[in-house]
């Protein structure tokens, strides 16, 4: 059964930080690109990074760049999204999702599994 489950979103203050972990099970996340994704309401969901795993640089959205970083922990089969520095603008529902293909660079309708999400909510 192959599922992404994310966790680690809530309430943050502007200036705080969180951590969200994806874990996957039913495939090897060391032989996926993973991307992160967010949606705001009332907006279009939009890519915020894409980690190939094939030795290249993290992609990361403009806007969260500096602030933002990304790991993988193979052996857990997790992988996480370290947010600092948070703004209110960064408030939303946060995805991973996983590509067999790593030579992309995490394409939004071309990701095979998807989790569920997880709410980040920064106050001002």
């Amino acid at each position: 059964q192959v599922m992404l489950v994310e966790s680690g979103g809530g309430l943050v203050q502007s200036g705080g930080f969180l951590r969200l972990s994806c874990r996957a099970s039913g495939f090897r996340v060391a032989d996926y690109a993973i991307g992160w994704f967010r949606q705001a309401p009332g907006k279009e969901r939009e890519g915020v990074s894409c980690d190939s795993s094939s030795g290249g640089s993290t992609i990361f959205l403009d806007s969260v760049k500096g602030r933002f970083t990304v790991s993988r922990d193979n052996a857990k089969n997790t992988v996480y999204l370290q947010m600092n520095n948070l703004k209110p603008e960064d408030t939303a529902v946060y995805y991973c999702a996983a590509d067999a293909d790593t030579t992309r660079r995490c394409p939004e309708n071309g990701m095979d599994y998807w989790g569920k999400g997880t709410l980040v909510t920064v106050s001002s």
